[in-house]
Formats: C-alpha cells, sequence, structure tokens
C-alpha cells in the first residue's frame, strides 16, 4: 500500500498547487481618493453694513455713545461698519445742514479684509447752530447711506 500513498499524496499536491494558481490573488479594495481640502473661499465684496452716530468712538473706532440729538458744542461722530475685502476703497463722509448747506467732506481710503470700523468726526468750537443735519457716506463714490441728527440746545 505504500506506493498507492506516494501516488495519492502526489496526486493531492498537484489538485492543491493547481487550484492556488488558478485563483487569483487577493487584492486589496480600492480606496477611495482622499477627500480635497476646502478650496479658500473668496472674500466678500466689500460694503456699508451700517452706520453709527455719537458723541464719542473707542480705540475700535466704534461709537461708545450713541446719540442721534447733540449740544451744540459737541465733537459729533460717524462710525461706518463695513464687511468685505477690497484692495482699496475711498469712503467719504458729506455732512450737511438742514437747507443742504454742506458743513464739511472729508475721505479715508481703506484697505479692508473683512470687517472694519472707520470714523470720521466734526466739531466746531463756537457751536452747532440748532437744527436737522445729515451725513451721507459714499464708498468709492457711490451713495452708501446716509444718518439724519438734530443739534438742540
Amino acid at each position: 500500500m505504500r506506493p498507492l500513498t506516494r501516488a495519492g499524496s502526489a496526486l493531492t499536491l498537484c489538485i492543491v498547487v493547481t487550484l492556488l494558481s488558478g485563483c487569483p490573488k487577493s487584492e486589496e479594495p480600492a480606496r477611495a481618493p482622499a477627500p480635497a481640502a476646502p478650496a479658500p473661499q473668496a472674500a466678500a465684496p466689500f460694503q456699508v453694513s451700517r452706520i453709527d452716530l455719537g458723541t464719542a468712538v473707542g480705540a475700535d473706532k466704534k461709537v461708545s455713545a450713541p446719540t442721534t440729538t447733540f449740544r451744540p458744542a459737541d465733537t459729533i461722530y460717524v462710525s461706518i461698519l463695513s464687511d468685505g475685502a477690497s484692495p482699496t476703497v475711498v469712503l467719504a463722509a458729506r455732512w450737511t445742514y438742514q437747507d443742504g448747506q454742506v458743513v464739511s467732506e472729508s475721505s479715508q481710503t481703506i484697505a479692508p479684509t473683512g470687517p472694519a470700523a472707520t470714523e470720521f468726526h466734526i466739531a466746531k468750537p463756537d457751536g452747532w447752530p440748532a437744527g436737522k443735519y445729515k451725513v451721507e457716506v459714499a464708498a468709492n463714490g457711490k451713495a452708501s447711506g446716509s444718518r439724519e441728527f438734530t443739534v438742540s440746545d
């Protein structure tokens, strides 16, 4: 029986080798590509978001004492709050008295990269005449809003 055992072992070995060589190699499952990093968002375009009036501003150029009624001797502040970015923006403030008479005009060039505050102010040592006033704000020559206020004794 010995020759048969050897023949059986050899036959078994041939079958195993044949089966293994016919089987495909196990492949690693396909991996999904890594998610791409989000593209940096372009900054929103510049826009004036709010115009505040008051008798004082803080170091952050925001109004710290808001009001729309002033005394003749007050310094009158306007804080222009904006959002967005731009390499250059010319902000202008035009102050007028009740009949449209221009009291003051000034401008500042800024280069905002996000939320910003820009401050303008007017003062008159001998006092403002009582009445209604308006400050008009423009960005790059385009009207961006206005605020009315009153000076009273």
